[in-house]
């Protein structure tokens, strides 16, 4: 005699309608979209139109000194990243 197939899940309170094992996102990882869903528990991107930005309206506002400092490490760490660069664009100093 072949064992009857359950029907039913062993907790009464689960019904099997939320089992997350079926649903299409428990195949995948959640996007970023869904992740930052989950975690402002609102829909993402927000609802209705970006903002218009009058451009115009912008201000600038540079407050650095002039000449703007430079220390020796700082050069030191821009000629080994860029010195090919650098030297390509300038002319080899040596």
């Amino acid at each position: 005699m072949k064992p009857a197939k359950a029907t039913a899940s062993a907790d009464p309170e689960h019904d099997g309608a939320t089992d997350e094992s079926h649903s299409p996102r428990a195949d995948r990882p959640l996007t970023a979209s869904e992740q930052l869903e989950e975690l402002l528990d609102y829909p993402w991107p927000f609802p209705g139109r970006p903002p218009k930005h009058d451009l115009s309206t912008w201000t600038v506002t540079d407050d650095w000194p002039d000449p703007v400092p430079v220390t020796e490490a700082e050069i030191k760490v821009f000629e080994r990243w860029f010195g090919d660069l650098f030297d390509e664009l300038f002319g080899s100093g040596g």
